[in-house]
């Protein structure tokens, strides 16, 4: 790869990371979500309290409203809320197959679970004291 492409993806990574209006934080959750077509079972890799990203060789269309479950890890309690597509890896293909899912209607409750999480998941990691 030239240093002209490398430049250009490495621009483009950094436009990515701008656009995005809070961190998503690697995480691997199973997500039960259901389109007005169908019901379907995937993963998402990332998800922080605005959305989520779907892995998924069948994304919905750009603005498809979806249904989500999904249980965080330490939680018996599912959180259940409502989301649309907002983009997806046609429109982004260095994101991997897959689509953006912005949370519509996500309760207090549900966005400080989810906080909890991703905050523990970007703490550094501490060695415990010896006896």
């Amino acid at each position: 790869m030239g240093h002209r492409q490398q430049h250009a993806r490495a621009g483009s990574a950094l436009a990515r990371i701008e656009k995005r209006r809070t961190e998503r934080t690697p995480l691997v959750v199973r997500v039960d979500y259901s389109t007005v077509e169908a019901l379907f079972s995937e993963f998402t890799t990332n998800i922080n309290e605005g959305g989520l990203f779907i892995e998924t060789e069948r994304p919905a269309p750009v603005g498809t409203v979806v249904s989500l479950q999904f249980r965080l890890p330490g939680s018996e309690d599912p959180i259940q809320v409502g989301g649309r597509v907002v983009w997806t890896s046609a429109e982004r293909p260095d994101e991997g197959p897959g689509m953006g899912i912005e949370f519509e209607g996500l309760d207090q409750e549900a966005r400080a679970r989810i906080n909890a999480v991703v905050r523990g998941l970007r703490a550094p990691t501490r060695s415990l004291p010896r006896p």
